[in-house]
C-alpha cells in the first residue's frame, strides 16, 4: 500500500477541465489526445496527467482557462451615487451591497467616480486586478459621455492631439460623435483612453469646452458592458476570462 508521500499529487486534468466548464471528461480527454491542451506552456496528451489548479496555467486551443475553482471575477453595472470602495468613512453607499452577496471575498478593480456609471469588475484574483488596474499596463477604457453644447471637429481634433492639464498633457486614443445620440443643447461622444488619472475624461472634456452631463464606461479592456442592466452583476464568460488571462500571461512573458 503506498504511503501518503507516494500518492499522486494534484487532480486529473480532464476532471479539472470538466469542473471548469470546458468540456465533459470524455471530451476533455479527446482534446488532450488531439494536442489542444497546454499546461505551463507544454502540450499535454496523457489522460492521467495531474495538475494543481491553484498554480498551474492551462490553455485550450490557445485560450487560457481558469481552473482554480476559488477564483471569481464578476462584472457590475455600477449605478451613479455609489462610491467605488468596500468601506466609505463618510457613510456613503458603497460596493458591499454587491460584494456581500457572493461567498468569495471580492474587491473592485480600479474605480469609477461616484457620478459615473458603467462597467466595474469585482474579483478575488490579485494578478488579474494588478494588470487591469495599474496605469503602466495601459488597458484601454471606452466611455460614452453626454456633454454640453455642440461638439465640432476642432474639439475632437484637440482631444486626439492632446490637451494640457494641471497634471500633464493627455490625449485620447479614439473619439467620435455618436450618430443620432445627441440631444438639444448636448452631444453624445464616445471616447477611448488608457490613462487611469483621476476624473480624466471629465477634465479633458471640460478643457475643450464641453462639460460632462452624464458619463458611462461601456468597455474595459476586452470586456463590453452590453445590455447588463444598471445595478446588476454577472459572472464573466469563459471567453471573457480567457481574454483577460491572456493579458495577465502576456505581462509575465514581457517581464
Amino acid at each position: 500500500m503506498p504511503t501518503p508521500d507516494e500518492l499522486p499529487q494534484g487532480e486529473r486534468l480532464q476532471k479539472v477541465l470538466s469542473a471548469a466548464g470546458v468540456a465533459s471528461r470524455r471530451v476533455a480527454e479527446d482534446l488532450m489526445a488531439a494536442g489542444r491542451v497546454v499546461v505551463n506552456g507544454r502540450v499535454v496528451r496523457e489522460p492521467g496527467t495531474r495538475i494543481d489548479p491553484e498554480t498551474d496555467e492551462v490553455a485550450v486551443d490557445g485560450v487560457p482557462v481558469v481552473v482554480d475553482p476559488l477564483r471569481r471575477t464578476v462584472m457590475l453595472h455600477k449605478p451613479t451615487g455609489i462610491v467605488s470602495t468596500l468601506k466609505d468613512d463618510r457613510g456613503r453607499a458603497d460596493l458591499t451591497r454587491w460584494t456581500d452577496t457572493f461567498p468569495e471575498r471580492l474587491f473592485n478593480v480600479g474605480r469609477l467616480d461616484t457620478d459615473t456609471s458603467g462597467l466595474l469588475l469585482l474579483t478575488n484574483d490579485g494578478d488579474l486586478a494588478h494588470v487591469l488596474a495599474h496605469p503602466s499596463f495601459g488597458v484601454p477604457k471606452t466611455y460614452i459621455a453626454l456633454v454640453s453644447g455642440e461638439v465640432r471637429p476642432a474639439a475632437l481634433a484637440r482631444l486626439r492631439q492632446g490637451v494640457d492639464l494641471e497634471d500633464g498633457p493627455i490625449a485620447v486614443d479614439r473619439v467620435r460623435i455618436v450618430p443620432n445620440g445627441s440631444r438639444p443643447g448636448a452631444t453624445l461622444v464616445e471616447l477611448t483612453i488608457h490613462s487611469g488619472r483621476n476624473r480624466i475624461v471629465r477634465r479633458m472634456l471640460d478643457e475643450v469646452g464641453h462639460p460632462v452631463q452624464e458619463l458611462v464606461r461601456r468597455e474595459f479592456g476586452p470586456l463590453k458592458l452590453g445590455d447588463l442592466a444598471v445595478g446588476r452583476t454577472r459572472d464573466l464568460t469563459a471567453a471573457e476570462i480567457g481574454a483577460l488571462l491572456t493579458l495577465v500571461r502576456q505581462d509575465r512573458t514581457d517581464r
